[in-house]
Parts: C-alpha cells; sequence; structure tokens
C-alpha cells in the first residue's frame, strides 16, 4: 500500500466483533490495484455507540464504510437517505458520503445473486431455504423471492421469521415466503423438497467453528448449500454438504461480489473480483496458519 497522507480518503467497515472481517484485506488490495489514495479500515463498534459512530463518517470527510452484524437494521435511522431496496428490505450494508449526506444502501442481495450466477445456477423456480432471519436473510430472502424462488425461512424464534417472511411477501406482492421454526422435524420436511440451502445465521462463525445450523442426516446430493459464513472457508455445514454429495458455495464468494458492488458506489471504479477474493483467500490462510 502506498504511504498515507492528508490526502488519503477513509473508508472502512462498522461491526461488532470486527476482528474477524476480510473485507480490510480484499478492499485495501483492490484500492492500490486500481491506484486510489484510500485506506479501508475496520472499526468494532459498540452498538451503544452506533449514532456516534454514524456521525463520525461525516466528522472524518470519510467517503463510506461497510456495515455488518449486528448493526445492518439499526443503522437505518441515522441515515439521511436510505435506498428504495435497503428501505424495503430493512437492512443496510453499504453507507456512502455524499457531500456530507449519508445514503444507505443493499449490496448483499446482489453479491448474493452474482455468487450464484458464476457457478451457473438461475434461482428461478428453485425452492430454497434460509437459516436465520437477520438482515442478511432479509436482503438474500428478498432477492430470492425477487427473481422467482419460493423460499421457507427457518429460525430458531418462529415469531422472527414469520414476520420476516410476512414482510417479504408484502414488499414483493406474493406468497412465495414462508416460516418454520429449527426444529429437526419441521427443518427435515423443509430442506427435503428444497433445491438451495443458505446458512445466514452467524453459527458455525469462527471462533465457535464447531457449530452447525443443520444437522448432517438432514442433508441430501440434490442440494446447492450455501454458506454466508465465510470464517472458517469450509465451515462444518460445507463440510458436511460435501460428504453427502451436495454441491457448496462459500460465503467468500457473497463477500466479494457484494464488496466489489460498495467498492464502485464508493469510487465509481470496478474492482477486480479476482483480486478482492485472492487477497480475502490470503489473509484468511494467514490466520489459520499455525504460529
Amino acid at each position: 500500500m502506498k504511504g498515507i497522507t492528508g490526502q488519503t480518503k477513509l473508508l472502512g467497515v462498522f461491526g461488532h466483533p470486527v476482528v474477524h472481517s476480510l473485507s480490510p484485506a480484499m478492499h485495501n488490495a483492490a484500492l492500490e490495484e486500481l491506484g486510489l489514495n484510500c485506506v479501508y479500515l475496520p472499526f468494532d463498534v459498540d452498538p451503544a455507540h452506533l449514532e456516534q459512530a454514524v456521525h463520525a463518517i461525516r466528522a472524518l470527510g470519510a467517503i463510506g464504510v461497510n456495515v455488518t452484524i449486528p448493526h445492518k437494521e439499526k443503522v437505518i435511522p441515522f441515515l439521511d437517505e436510505v435506498s428504495p431496496q435497503a428501505r424495503l428490505i430493512g437492512s443496510v450494508n453499504t453507507i456512502s458520503n455524499k457531500d456530507g449526506r449519508l445514503l444507505g444502501e443493499s449490496t448483499d442481495g446482489e453479491g448474493f445473486l452474482q455468487a450464484l450466477k458464476a457457478v451457473g445456477t438461475n434461482v428461478k423456480g428453485k425452492r430454497a431455504v434460509v437459516i436465520g432471519a437477520g438482515g442478511s436473510s432479509r436482503a438474500v430472502t428478498y432477492a430470492l423471492v425477487s427473481h422467482g424462488a419460493s423460499v421457507t425461512v427457518a429460525n430458531r424464534t418462529l415469531e422472527r421469521g414469520e414476520e420476516l417472511a410476512r414482510s417479504i411477501n408484502e414488499i414483493t406482492s406474493s406468497d412465495d415466503a414462508h416460516a418454520v421454526s429449527l426444529a429437526p422435524e419441521e427443518l427435515k420436511e423443509a430442506i427435503e423438497g428444497a433445491d438451495i440451502l443458505v446458512n445466514s445465521a452467524s453459527m458455525g462463525m469462527w471462533p465457535d467453528v464447531d457449530f452447525t445450523p443443520c444437522p448432517e442426516e438432514l442433508l441430501h446430493p440434490g442440494l446447492l448449500v450455501y454458506d454466508l459464513v465465510y470464517n472458517p472457508l469450509h465451515t462444518k455445514l460445507l463440510q458436511a454438504a460435501e460428504r453427502v454429495g451436495a454441491a457448496t458455495i462459500s460465503g467468500i464468494k457473497m463477500l466479494v461480489y457484494q464488496g466489489a458492488i460498495s467498492f464502485k458506489i464508493w469510487t465509481g471504479r470496478d474492482p477486480s473480483v479476482d483480486v478482492m477474493e485472492s487477497a480475502a483467500l490470503a489473509e484468511l490462510t494467514a490466520r489459520q496458519a499455525p504460529s
């Protein structure tokens, strides 16, 4: 990376925790490859200080930030404007600073779909199960339903899953979203008839790498299993899917594609997704190497 000067522009990511994030590695690699005088930093923002952190974007003249767990929904009231799609799904993962006005957008859904397209999967007519009902789940479920898939949201708290399904049906004028609990019998029935299984929950994420959101016996060879968790790269869920002969996609793909869309929002430039993915994988590999 080139030397940081008084003209270096600031980008970053707000999360809690954020120590696991690969976004700094991949965005800084893309910035360097394009010769842009910017730096991307991780900021661990306690939820109690989220509003102050958002105001700091203006105060510091930052170009913008990404927003990750647990701030994607709670950040919205602190923004000047929210894109129609982000407003519909109630989730923001990208904030851009336009002359002091903060605009919130969601690139998660499009990044999710681009990763599927990259492996030749068209979601139209497909049946999907999405585990979790947080901000990422909202974006993913909206993307799937609005592109012609039917979705069963499986969540530990059934009421929250039902609320998400109702919300998606309302904004898409459909009845293609449904909800079940994570009770084994309900999850088994949903997965038996599914083409795609998506884990949008944090279960299995470092440091709790021994946990999985779905028992291996519920998986089957006809599934495409897409785990949005990217640290570790090969989660317990993806390992189980491979053992039963199911196709898999790591969360690193969505991370890279949604990040590339955010990058263009901030800079107006198209980054190399290959450069971003290579940097993210190298950083992840370095962290997992024995000391």
